[in-house]
């Protein structure tokens, strides 16, 4: 990469430029360092760049860098050489108007002579919060005639109003776009196309939905009115153009750590054309005879299903290999809110017209109007390249186009099969016990902290912005790679205050607001959990805990440490506090499986052998803390197959009384709403202890 280095001087009025010697004009431009391969010399430059108040002209600045372009690559357009002009400006400064002419003539040269010699312009306006002290009205000229450089030639303008914003908006590489995707995309097997005079046949539509859309076309410069059609099975039609061409490319991508290489440094110093690689071979042998290697033809691989391997040779799993045809193909429409965020995978693509092709640019931007005004997006099945291994699905949502000089597109996000959904189960909010619920101040002091902490407040443009938030890992592991080059035995250095503006809160913005910090420390006090405290062994036998006792219906008295590890059968005196010390050991599979089984024998024989209520307490507490640890643990089936015994059990034996109790505590069956793998509704479970069945045969 080359690089030139010059500035506008901003503290005294010196020029140094060759521009000027030869023409005249261009003051206070001075050129720091000419175009060359970039080294160290070049970034310190850079890191020591002059500040002062002396103003100057970018437009100055920008004639004398294409000068030092054009007089370093003569040639004109060239595919090699990637010109590019970056300028970093706060255009605050006026800029002195030409001899003959505006100034949107002047931009409008320069951006000519830019075109014809194949540079692109890059501009980083960076500027703080706004003061009275600035001049509105030379700022405002400034930044269109920048806008004009956008629309004349080929060039792009970021705006930046922190360090950090300005770290992210340099661009250190620019990737040349690689298309994923070359192909047709099929909007319907059994789509009619015809002309604007004649009828349009659709086989299977019952209701045609014809809407009118104006398409500006950015190469004739002229508006086009186009019809689309939507019919009865959701398939788009258009009758003008088919979207016969489109290219696909990648929008958004991670960006890696750089590859490690193996280094050897067993080659010969005198060698010059050692290439120090390591290469690695790995060695199959016998279990049998461990001196014995296992040539490949030999070796097959082999799947597990269950406890045994199935071996699958290389001819079989060519055969198995799913093949699916190469193209993009429309499954259908649906409404754009019933896709969210959090279904996406992967990167995002982006679908475009083919560069060139009237009919085609025509035919996406009537369809992605066509979406954006009905709300819709669409389910897309594509198959990138031939023999691909699977078949992608995803959602293509309109990208609909601001800028004249800017196509209609589309962006494309793959969605998960039913395989790659992981749903994590659980219990709902509303179902604990009050006393593990927020109360109003503790919700209000929440939403402050909320507020507080708000990257987007109202007024103000929003903070850490993706594409101008540089990544700090990989910016601290550069930074500390240029300092290992320059000093092999060099400390890691501290992070840097730019990027701990990234990773930690700001330390004003926690200043400004302690108050509300303060105030959700007081509402939210933390308490030690002694479940989770392990002492020494010596000190088990003499640890005791103090119980912390809530609310009867919810927080049970807790055991001491003690009994916690001791505890390994269900007792009559405290069968809950037992369960839960059993319960408690998740680790303990066996443990957990039987305080399950021993519980329920318990509440069993407490129904059994109790004679009207003197039991029925000590059984609905049982069956309480049991319902609770089945929530818990998402086993809504075990605990209601439970109650459905128990319910079966006392209309057979006229045991009534116990039946009402569990109504009248809302011992209800878990529902769907509470776990979703359970069967049971809401209207089900209230309905289940209060409506009269006939009698059941009850067989034990």
């Amino acid at each position: 990469m080359w690089l030139g280095l010059f500035y506008l001087e901003l503290k005294l009025s010196v020029t140094q430029n060759e521009l000027t010697k030869k023409v005249g004009g261009c003051k206070h431009v001075l050129v720091s360092r000419n175009i060359k391969v970039v080294d160290g010399d070049v970034v310190e430059s850079l890191r020591q760049l002059p500040r002062g108040t002396f103003a100057g002209d970018f437009l100055d600045a920008i004639v004398v860098g294409m000068d030092m372009m054009i007089k370093k690559f003569p040639s004109t357009k060239s595919g090699k050489i990637k010109k590019r002009l970056c300028l970093i400006t706060s255009t605050l400064c006026p800029t002195k108007g030409p001899c003959e002419g505006s100034k949107e003539d002047e931009v409008g040269t320069i951006a000519d002579q830019m075109t014809a010699h194949g540079m692109r312009l890059e501009c980083i306006v960076a500027r703080r919060e706004l003061s009275g002290n600035m001049n509105m009205r030379i700022m405002e000229e400034n930044d269109l005639l920048l806008e004009l450089f956008s629309k004349k030639t080929i060039a792009k303008i970021v705006h930046v109003e922190s360090p950090t914003s300005l770290l992210g908006a340099l661009r250190t590489q620019n990737i040349m776009p690689v298309t994923v995707f070359r192909g047709d995309l099929e909007l319907s097997p059994i789509m009619a196309i015809k002309k604007s005079t004649q009828e349009m046949t659709l086989g299977i539509c019952d209701v045609i939905i014809i809407r009118q859309v104006r398409i500006r076309h950015p190469n004739v410069g002229e508006e086009r009115q186009h019809e689309y059609h939507f019919d009865g099975a959701c398939h788009i039609v258009h009758y003008d153009a088919t979207l016969s061409s489109v290219w696909v490319y990648k929008k958004a991508a991670e960006e890696r750590f750089p590859t490690v290489k193996l280094y050897s440094d067993k080659a010969p110093p005198t060698d010059k054309f050692a290439t120090h690689e390591v290469k690695m071979q790995l060695e199959y042998k016998s279990i049998e005879d461990s001196s014995k290697v296992v040539p490949p033809e030999q070796r097959i691989k082999g799947y597990s299903y269950g406890p045994q391997f199935v071996p699958f040779s290389s001819a079989e799993w060519e055969a198995v290999k799913f093949q699916p045809e190469k193209g993009v193909k429309l499954l259908g429409f649906i409404d754009a809110s019933n896709i969210m965020r959090h279904y996406y995978k992967k990167d995002v693509n982006i679908f475009i017209a083919k560069p060139g092709n009237t009919k085609a640019i025509l035919a996406v931007s009537a369809l992605a109007r066509a979406m954006k005004e009905m709300n819709r997006a669409a389910i897309l099945r594509c198959v990138w390249r031939q023999r691909q291994k699977n078949v992608i699905v995803g959602i293509l949502t309109p990208n609909v186009s601001e800028k004249d000089s800017v196509l209609d597109s589309f962006y494309f996000n793959v969605l998960p099969y039913a395989e790659d959904v992981q749903e994590f189960q659980f219990p709902s909010f509303s179902k604990l016990p009050l006393s593990w619920q927020p109360n109003e101040e503790q919700q209000e002091a929440a939403d402050n902290l909320v507020k507080m902490l708000d990257l987007a407040p109202f007024g103000k443009k929003e903070a850490l912005l993706p594409d101008l938030t540089p990544n700090p890992v990989l910016e601290r592991f550069y930074r500390y790679l240029e300092l290992k080059l320059k000093k092999p035995y060099a400390a890691v250095p501290p992070v840097d205050k730019t990027l701990k503006m990234i990773t930690e809160p700001d330390p004003k913005l926690l200043a400004q607001n302690k108050s509300i910090i303060d105030e959700f420390k007081r509402r939210f006090v933390l308490k030690d959990n002694p479940k989770m405290k392990k002492p020494a062994r010596d000190e088990l036998s003499g640890v005791k805990e103090e119980a912390i006792i809530g609310e009867r219906s919810d927080v049970r008295a807790m055991h001491s440490i003690e009994n916690r590890f001791t505890v390994e059968k269900i007792g009559d005196l405290t069968p809950v506090e037992d369960f839960e010390a059993m319960m408690s050991h998740t680790e303990n599979t066996e443990l957990v499986d039987e305080a399950i089984k021993e519980m329920k024998n318990k509440i069993f024989d407490l129904v059994q052998t109790s004679n009207e209520r003197d039991n029925h307490l000590k059984a609905l507490d049982c069956l309480a803390v049991f319902r609770k640890s089945c929530l818990l643990e998402q086993e809504p089936r075990e605990f209601n197959n439970f109650v459905l015994h128990i319910y079966k059990f006392c209309k057979y034996h006229n045991l009534n009384s116990f039946c009402e109790s569990l109504a009248s505590k809302e011992i209800m069956l878990i529902t769907n709403h509470e776990v979703t793998d359970s069967e049971v509704t809401e209207d089900e479970a209230r309905s289940f202890m209060v409506k009269k069945e006939p009698m059941l045969e009850y067989t034990k």
